[in-house]
């Protein structure tokens, strides 16, 4: 089975962000474009071996997500019936579990 990638509208911001992020770096739209291409063809490796990310684990539960590096950032996505969802895009250094979960995190430390 193929996957079909969707991505949350909090997901596509973050794909915003991180074209800002490389644009104030480099100055370059063409390196802003080709990064984010390189990023969204890697998440779109998923489609076929969707299971094939790396799994995220909260004191030995599997959370439901799975990541995908590409260089300083990480993708989050769940598997869905029929599709990925994308759910944020993180830089890899930021307290990345704190995003994704918020205030649980704050509740369980």
């Amino acid at each position: 089975m193929r996957y079909k990638i969707r991505y949350s509208p909090l997901a596509q911001d973050d794909l915003d962000t991180v074209w800002d992020e490389v644009w104030l770096v480099s100055k370059s739209y063409d390196t802003a474009d080709n990064y984010i291409t390189e990023f969204t063809g890697k998440i779109a490796e998923k489609k076929r071996f969707p299971k094939s990310g790396i799994p995220l684990y909260y004191r030995g539960l599997f959370t439901g997500f799975y990541s995908v590096n590409f260089k300083k950032y990480k993708a989050f996505y769940r598997i869905r019936e029929n599709y990925i969802e994308v759910a944020r895009v993180i830089l890899a250094r930021r307290d990345f579990m704190k995003v994704l979960f918020g205030e649980i995190m704050d509740e369980n430390d």
